[in-house]
């Protein structure tokens, strides 16, 4: 029986066959995908890219079609007022009015999901004029509360804002508040919370579940973040290469999954906790697979590669009709840290704690307002540009975006020869046996080296953007979230080599990432960041066994547990309005100022 007391479910999918025509023939997305969706449940969709996860769910709102697929076989059946109907079979009229009304979807990609040429508030406000009616003042009003629901900081500026000046963060709030919008009976979710922080996340799934409990709306998830999975699911729905493996309550999957994919997918998640007592990074035990060996301790204590001290970084604010600069972004503020040779510091927070424009502001990718970054005995923010190209053979990075790091145009050995050839490192057969060998160590065929960026999955393009970093062998590599968008079992095997590579090659990274139980699998020492400054900063058992600023112990009691027994209700959250980084010209705040409640373990006073 339904959740809202009738005996039918409110979306049925029986048989569900998807066909794409592509130039080498018929290749099947979809093959023979059955289940249901009760209202005011929520099934969650698991499984790694290509395993048909989006197109079922595309195909639900037959948006399918738009993207060169066909519903072949099959019915998608949803119970409406007048009765139970077939979109595969509905017509493109009836279909306008389900899209955004009675069904709703959250896109994976916010960037691409928003329109740029309009602002946010034109972009909310159609939905709600098109299918509730709604004035021009009061669809405002309504885009405005739902800003405030989403936690959009200063929403009524956000509102006149075009999506080119959010943070992905920012971005993928509206799209949820979008999809929100018009209440609908069926919330499809497309990997929601792929590219928010740990305490966002925490609330947008809280918001997506109190609105199941409040509308009795039905949610379908799909994700392959498995404790976002314990934490939302009742049933859950296990996708392999286009089919069905295994369906059941989400306690049967997490506690006891009969097949053998599922096992595997639970296999590769790291957990927050696994790591406590441990001194070093270990590598992750993926099923299937030899143990890899955890790197031996160094005899002696390495010595600082990397000396950041007092890092600020500023953006300029313009406005009124000259275009002045009328206030200042303070994105990083008095930032100081040392990396030793052949570890991995790792910085953690929020969207717009300042984690990336750190890593860029080391790399000089942006201009500094101040401070010290000294790598080796030289401070890099006082180089020329010719000093600057030479010390960048010992810096590399490994951007979070690796199609948007790729040129879709060169063969992906153009690209990793390229710095080579720069720097005038090899030619000729020397130089493709050196590719060649790149693409060994990250575990890739030679056979891709004549392939183009967009004929690879995302995690292959991921190992392709290292291969490009190891190129020139570099002392430091700044992994911007380099893991975030991947399947969990790329994720492990992508972390492991990273740690291998490491060992091997004595690498430093600078791991700036926003998922913790990640954090804490690879690092030695963790920072943690809060509005452009380290709150926290000491080894990483220190920060998660013993948290002592107030930010950091939240971050942590945010972070969802892949065991359904152990799920986090709303008011176990603490959560805080985030303040604005923006500051009037001129202004100056008072430096970081720390105790050391341990070895090695600072904590930013609280004011």
């Amino acid at each position: 029986m339904a959740a809202d007391g009738s005996d039918a479910p409110l979306i049925n999918i029986e048989n569900l066959r998807v066909e794409f025509d592509t130039s080498s023939g018929v290749v099947v997305g979809v093959e023979d995908v059955s289940f249901s969706i009760d209202s005011g449940e929520t099934v969650c969709v698991v499984g790694e890219s290509g395993s048909g996860k989006s197109i079922t769910s595309l195909s639900l709102m037959r948006l399918v079609e738009f993207g060169g697929g066909r519903v072949a076989n099959g019915s998608l059946t949803i119970q409406r007022e007048d009765g139970p109907l077939d979109v595969a079979e509905a017509d493109d009229n009836l279909m306008r009015t389900i899209r955004g009304n009675e069904i709703a979807m959250i896109f994976q990609e916010p960037m691409s999901a928003l329109n740029p040429v309009f602002t946010i508030e034109r972009q909310l406000t159609e939905g709600l004029r098109v299918h509730k009616g709604l004035s021009k003042k009061e669809a405002a009003e309504r885009a405005l509360e739902l800003l405030k629901r989403v936690r959009i900081p200063e929403p009524e500026r956000r509102l006149k804002q075009y999506p080119h000046e959010l943070s992905g963060g920012m971005r993928q709030r509206v799209v949820i508040a979008m999809a929100l919008a018009c209440e609908p009976r069926l919330l499809i979710a497309d990997e929601p919370t792929t590219a928010l922080d740990v305490t966002i996340q925490a609330e947008i799934l809280a918001l997506i579940d109190r609105l199941k409990r409040e509308t009795g709306t039905a949610v379908l998830f799909i994700t392959h973040d498995m404790a976002v999975v314990a934490q939302v699911a009742d049933r859950v729905v296990v996708m392999y290469r286009g089919n069905k493996v295994e369906e059941g309550p989400v306690a049967q999957i997490f506690e006891s999954p009969s097949h053998p994919y599922t096992q595997a997918l639970l296999s590769a998640v790291p957990k927050l906790g696994e790591m406590t007592g441990k001194d070093r990074p270990e590598p992750l035990k993926i099923m299937g697979q030899p143990t890899p060996e955890t790197p031996p301790a160094p005899e002696a204590e390495p010595e600082v590669l990397l000396d950041v001290r007092n890092l600020t970084t500023r953006f300029p604010v313009s406005g009124g009709l000259l275009r002045r600069t009328v206030a200042m972004v303070h994105a990083v503020e008095d930032v100081s840290f040392k990396l030793r040779a052949g570890e991995t510091l790792s910085l953690v927070g929020e969207s717009g704690c300042g984690k990336s424009t750190t890593g860029r502001s080391i790399l000089r990718l942006v201009d500094p307002a101040g401070g010290e970054v000294i790598l080796g005995d030289k401070n890099v923010l006082e180089m020329n540009t010719s000093e600057l190209w030479q010390a960048r053979r010992d810096m590399q990075m490994i951007f979070q975006d690796p199609f948007a790091s790729l040129n879709p145009q060169m063969r992906l050995m153009d690209q990793v020869a390229e710095p080579l050839l720069n720097y005038g490192l090899a030619s000729g057969s020397e130089l493709q046996d050196r590719v060649a060998s790149l693409f060994d160590r990250v575990e890739l065929p030679r056979s891709f080296l004549q392939r183009f960026p967009h004929e690879m999955s995302g995690g292959q393009r991921q190992r392709v953007a290292i291969a490009r970093a190891l190129a020139l062998n570099p002392k430091l590599i700044i992994a911007d979230e380099a893991v975030s968008a991947l399947d969990v079992s790329i994720q492990a095997q992508v972390l492991n080599l990273l740690i291998e590579l490491q060992a091997e090659l004595g690498i430093s990274l600078l791991f700036i990432s926003h998922d913790m139980a990640v954090v804490e699998r690879v690092s030695h020492q963790v920072g943690v960041m809060y509005l452009g400054r380290i709150v926290e900063l000491g080894p990483r058992a220190a920060i998660f066994e013993d948290p002592q600023h107030s930010y950091t112990r939240d971050l942590l009691s945010a972070v969802p547990v892949a065991d359904p027994r152990q799920r986090k209700s709303e008011s176990e959250l603490n959560f805080k309005p985030i303040p604005s980084p923006v500051f009037p010209v001129g202004h100056e705040p008072g430096p970081s100022v720390y105790d050391e409640v341990s070895p090695g373990h600072f904590v930013l006073r609280e004011t």
